[in-house]
């Protein structure tokens, strides 16, 4: 397993690290959907038909080359290869309990609304939000998008191929803790490259990005950034450059992804 967890947090690193300052600030904002109103009873539904488990498009080998620790024993090793890839200093970046798990948990929530403080996989950056202006001229700063250079360099280094490699190699670790999340008929591969596209697909913000201080933390000034994912938020607020090397090295993870040969 030498490198393995290396090379893959050097990627989830680029979709995590950055937004955990923001929603470790922010603090929850998920508020639960109204409960509907109740409905007269309607007639006995017809017998439910057992319907297909979905089709895999991007299938990994499930099964280990080699024998790989449970899932609830995999921090040691975990840790252990970051500090082989990254030197000592690379477990300062990460929770040490339940990584991947929480690597799992992170990448499903990512185009969601809100991403897990609590169950990151990494630490919060240092420093506090960067901003300029003041009341309707309050602005992200461009001094903030420096915050996350040490994480963007981080990821550049990760070679495609090698990670793909290694993730295979770990992949039923991946796929278990994806169906313990509640997916048991999920693919988290097919999962992983869903996530990609859709950080692929966040826009770029046009000019300074303007925020509101409605009480103690900051929001979007505009509705239409404010409701977006939290993995587009963490693109928006990373700045356009930074977003912009991030999506290269995606597209090039994305495309070995794609295409792991299956097992024969």
């Amino acid at each position: 397993m030498k490198k393995t967890l290396g090379w893959l947090f050097a990627v989830i690193v680029l979709g995590v690290a950055g937004f955990s300052v923001y929603l470790w600030r922010q603090g929850p904002t998920y508020q639960p959907p109204p409960i509907a109103p109740a409905e007269p009873p309607a007639a006995a539904p017809a017998p439910p038909v057992a319907s297909a488990a979905p089709a895999i498009k991007y299938p990994v080998p499930e099964k280990a080359e080699k024998p790989l620790p449970a899932l609830a024993q995999s921090d040691p090793a975990a840790l252990n290869a970051l500090t082989e890839v990254f030197g000592k200093k690379a477990r300062q970046f990460f929770q040490p309990e339940e990584v991947i798990r929480r690597v799992v948990v992170t990448i499903d929530n990512l185009p969601r609304k809100v991403v897990s403080a609590q169950l990151m996989p990494t630490k919060p950056i240092g420093g506090k939000l960067r901003t300029a202006g003041e009341g309707e001229t309050l602005t992200l700063s461009p001094e903030n998008f420096a915050r996350y250079t040490p994480f963007i360099r981080l990821g550049e280094m990760v070679d495609a191929r090698t990670f793909v490699a290694a993730y295979t190699r770990l992949y039923p670790l991946f796929q278990q803790a994806y169906r313990d999340l509640g997916y048991p008929d999920g693919y988290f591969n097919d999962r992983l490259v869903a996530v990609i596209d859709h950080l692929l697909d966040a826009p770029q913000s046009e000019g300074p990005i303007a925020l509101v201080q409605p009480h103690v933390f900051y929001k979007f000034a505009d509705p239409a950034l404010e409701s977006l994912s939290a993995g587009h938020k963490l693109m928006m607020r990373i700045g356009n450059d930074n977003a912009a090397r991030i999506k290269k090295k995606l597209r090039e993870i994305r495309k070995e992804l794609v295409s792991i040969p299956p097992s024969g």
